[in-house]
């Protein structure tokens, strides 16, 4: 028999169930249905802020830059790493985290939990956690699995070693090759902004080649969207998402 799985309050039965608990949780931040019934597992926190976070560096190549432009506005973020490229730009880790930044787990390699063995992904968060509480001298606090699939054995796991697991309600899109400052921007504004947690890329690195620049380029213009609309922006330490479980 398969046990039920609870996610943000919502019970998941059965095979059907979780087939739709699988599959979903990648568009469920950018869904009515998700916002409302799992906000805290797709990132809805207080009222007026936006959580800024940024997914699968760190990357010589192009997170200097990202972090330049963030200095530029004032803003600091969430950056999820993978263990894997931390470990080739360690002194880049401490950078980021004494820049303000916070530092969060996107897992040790960029590879489909679904599709890894339940041990495989069990020391696939805890080497990543491993690795980047020792090149950033603090704990994170934030777990948010590769293409934002989720699977039962990584949400425990995640919940065994102290991370709360967190998805997004707005994104940019910026891995596509289409991708352009301006769409990126409109992507991200036309979802859930105000209160919500907003999805980029600082490499290039799962994404398409030289993505990132767009995401580059669109920093100041959803800074001017954001000004308008009178929010603020931080990363998600910052953010209030409640202390309830999210899973």
């Amino acid at each position: 028999m398969i046990a039920p799985i609870v996610v943000g309050g919502v019970v998941v039965v059965g095979a059907a169930g979780l087939t739709a608990f699988h599959a979903g949780p990648a568009l469920a931040g950018v869904s009515p249905i998700g916002y409302r019934l799992t906000p805290n597992l797709v990132g809805r926190g207080r009222a007026g802020h936006v959580a800024l976070t940024f997914d699968d560096g760190p990357d010589p190549a192009s997170t200097p830059a990202i972090l330049s432009a963030l200095d530029d506005l004032g803003w600091k973020a969430t950056f999820f790493m993978l263990g894997t490229k931390a470990r080739l730009a360690p002194g880049l880790v401490g950078e980021i985290a004494a820049a303000g930044h916070e530092i969060a787990v996107h897992g040790d390699e960029h590879l489909n939990v679904l599709r890894r063995r339940p041990q495989a992904v069990r020391d696939d968060i805890q080497r990543a956690l491993d690795t980047l509480t020792d090149l950033s001298g603090a704990v994170p606090m934030w777990f948010r699995p590769p293409f934002g699939i989720l699977s039962g054995t990584a949400l425990r796991k995640a919940k065994q070693v102290g991370l709360r697991t967190v998805l997004w309600t707005a994104w940019g899109r910026d891995w596509r090759k289409e991708a352009t400052p301006e769409s990126i921007r409109d992507d991200v504004v036309k979802r859930y902004l105000d209160g919500g947690t907003i999805l980029l890329h600082d490499t290039d690195g799962e994404s398409y080649q030289d993505s990132w620049r767009n995401t580059l380029g669109s920093l100041p213009l959803i800074s001017q969207e954001i000004t308008t609309r009178g929010l603020t922006v931080g990363p998600l330490r910052d953010h209030g998402i409640s202390s309830e479980k999210n899973v």
